[in-house]
């Protein structure tokens, strides 16, 4: 026997999420949410512009985005759902703040940005994810937005620059 104190063994794996720097439960919700409105948002809005009227290839790059977002909108709900929430059915402001742009080019950069900003909340939750599943699904998310941002960078580029 020692005179040395000791305490008992750690297990991290079955530590509360927010001790071990997670995001709770509630704060996951509250974000899935939020990027669900968003989703939602940002397939009515390249629902709304996939007109056949339009220019082919615009058509195209629409119809990408807004089977995109709906795919995500699924998933969202299902994750959130799994995790014991409600989905929210709102719409995110975005959408209103998109249709209200009558150009069509104007509108597709303000989807990007659009776009872009669902690229950096996911960047800054996936660090606090610890669900595996959850946590794969975001990054499948993630990486989806990522190559819908430079298609539609790369149509901009062509369509600023007709030669």
């Amino acid at each position: 026997m020692t005179n040395d104190p000791s305490s008992p063994v750690c297990y991290a794996a079955q530590a509360d999420d927010a001790y071990m720097g997670y995001a709770p439960r509630d704060e996951l919700l509250a974000a899935l949410n939020e990027l669900l409105e968003a989703e939602r948002a940002g397939a009515k809005v390249a629902l709304a512009s996939s007109k056949p009227e339009t220019n082919g290839a615009y058509t195209n790059l629409m119809q990408r985005v807004r089977a995109d977002e709906a795919r995500w909108c699924a998933m969202l709900t299902c994750q959130i759902g799994r995790l014991g929430g409600l989905p929210s059915d709102e719409t995110g402001a975005f959408h209103q703040k998109a249709l209200a742009i009558a150009d069509p080019l104007d509108r597709l950069i303000f989807l990007n940005r659009g776009q872009a900003w669902v690229v950096r909340r996911l960047e800054a939750l996936l660090r606090r994810v610890r669900d595996d599943d959850l946590h794969r699904h975001l990054k499948d998310m993630l990486e989806s937005h990522r190559a819908n941002i430079e298609a539609t960078a790369s149509y901009l580029a062509i369509a600023n620059n007709p030669t």
